[in-house]
């Protein structure tokens, strides 16, 4: 479905799938979240502080069991490959006072009042300004409010989810993209019903009462009247899987997902799993154990590497098998090397030998003086690195000024651009900018994209200073000794 037209969809739904008011030339398009076209250091249109473009935030409404939930869900698991987060509207529900939790069953949970809208207004405000916001949450047992109690950092697509997310203007005007979920009310009695009664324990008596008493008019009186502000309607929910696919086909179109690489062919992101996402998630939480970072950086510097190995020239080979058969297969070239740069690249070696048995690995060290000074004060390469190809290893790139100063020694001992693969777990879209503008035929491979960078001029969101956690000591001392005599120059001891 990912590749057909909306006109394909549109023939679809007139052989028998049915959309009703499905609208999407009227999509706010002013924004593309993962769009990373700005250059360093120029100006840009969207308004987040540290050059990166504003998330694109998806409202999804409708009423109450209509399948709102189960639509977010899919939508996230066919966009895994970005940064998704998911905000609810049930969250930011006020807390009942003493005297509103004597007659709890009176209380109208589903009218517009019964939210802090307020609050719920300045954390999107917040997150499409790309700063990380506090989220409450709501107790239904108790019925109280728990502020603070998660917090949720600014992605690439916001979904905004709840019965009521489209009732205040200010919200609406925060959304590139509005979906209702129109499910038949027969449907959702039915589900209400079958979650309040198993899961919530209630008496069927006191949930049809609640139904008609509150959920039946709020949704008459305040949730279908923002049906006509959907630009587009998915009717039943979940179960509509084509509509589902258009919608995702859409948010990819305007996020650009690709346009990074679009921009830079020569830049090759590993395909995202739930896998990789995970030991994203370890390595880069700041509470991981040492033994932890390093098996999983581990992992995911393997990755990296063997998709760096299939950028390397290879020939057709045929080999005879055990059974006698002829295999017709390639020989990747055997002129290679690794040059790590000093340390953080070190920690890259150990997966590099694992793929590629006695391999030659030079080392390159580059002083970083203030934020965007840096100095190549030590280099240890192979003689004949000129006729090789090169895995530079270096695990972040952030400002490209590092990799700018290392590509440039490898291009003066004769290595060819085009024969340099840039190896790293997390590069800044501006250090992709500078690396492929200078050396457009250098092949950079990562793992995932950031944000970009804060003031400091460090990666966000970042896992840290690389090197001082995989080696863990501050007072790392690389495993290339070297010492600076009394004039600055750096000599092997």
């Amino acid at each position: 479905m990912g590749s057909k037209s909306v006109d394909e969809v549109l023939d679809a739904a007139a052989a028998g799938v049915h959309y009703s008011a499905l609208r999407l030339d009227g999509l706010n398009t002013q924004v593309s979240a993962a769009s990373y076209e700005e250059q360093p250091n120029e100006p840009t249109t969207s308004g987040l502080e540290n050059g990166h473009q504003e998330p694109f935030v998806i409202g999804v409404a409708g009423g109450a069991s209509s399948g709102k939930s189960t639509v977010c869900k899919m939508i996230i698991d066919q966009l895994r490959d970005q940064r998704v987060v998911v905000v609810t509207q049930e969250s930011f529900y006020y807390g009942l006072t003493d005297e509103e939790l004597v007659h709890v069953h009176d209380y109208n949970f589903d009218h517009p009042d019964a939210f802090h809208t307020e609050l719920l207004l300045s954390c999107m405000q917040n997150l499409k300004r790309g700063k990380a916001v506090d989220i409450p949450n709501y107790n239904f047992k108790t019925y109280k409010s728990v502020p603070n109690a998660r917090k949720v950092n600014p992605s690439d697509v916001i979904i905004l989810e709840g019965i009521l997310v489209f009732h205040d203007s200010r919200l609406r005007d925060l959304m590139n993209m509005k979906i209702f979920v129109d499910t038949d009310a027969d449907v959702r009695l039915t589900r209400r019903i079958r979650r309040d009664t198993i899961d919530k324990g209630r008496d069927i008596k006191a949930v049809l009462d609640q139904y008609s008493k509150f959920v039946k008019p709020a949704f008459e009186d305040f949730i279908l009247p923002t049906k006509k502000y959907a630009d587009i309607i998915i009717p039943r929910g979940g179960d509509n899987d084509v509509a589902i696919d258009l919608i995702v086909q859409h948010i990819r179109t305007k996020l650009g997902q690709h346009d990074l690489c679009k921009i830079h062919p020569n830049l090759y992101v590993i395909q995202t799993t739930y896998q990789i996402r995970g030991m994203h998630t370890i390595i880069r939480d700041a509470a991981t154990a040492t033994h932890d970072f390093i098996f999983y950086a581990d992992r995911l510097i393997r990755l990296v590497v063997e998709h760096g190995l299939g950028h390397l020239p290879f020939q057709e080979k045929q080999v005879i098998t055990p059974t006698g058969s002829v295999y017709t297969g390639v020989e990747f070239s055997k002129r290679l090397c690794g040059i790590s740069v000093i340390r953080s690249g070190e920690s890259m070696e150990n997966a590099l030998r694992a793929c590629c048995k006695g391999i030659k690995i030079g080392k390159i060290l580059i002083h970083r003086e203030g934020d965007n000074g840096q100095q190549l004060i030590y280099q240890n390469l192979p003689k004949d690195i000129a006729n090789r190809h090169v895995l530079l290893l270096d695990p972040i790139l952030g400002t490209g000024n590092s990799a700018v100063q290392a590509i440039s020694l490898l291009l003066k001992k004769g290595v060819q651009e085009a024969n340099i693969i840039f190896l790293n777990l997390i590069s800044a879209p501006q250090g992709v900018h500078v690396v492929s503008k200078r050396f457009p035929r250098v092949k950079i491979v990562t793992s995932e994209i950031e944000f970009g960078l804060n003031d400091d001029f460090r990666v966000v969101p970042g896992m840290g200073e690389f090197g001082d956690r995989y080696f863990g000591t501050d007072d790392y001392q690389s495993s290339t000794p070297f010492f600076c005599d009394n004039k600055n120059h750096v000599r092997l001891l």
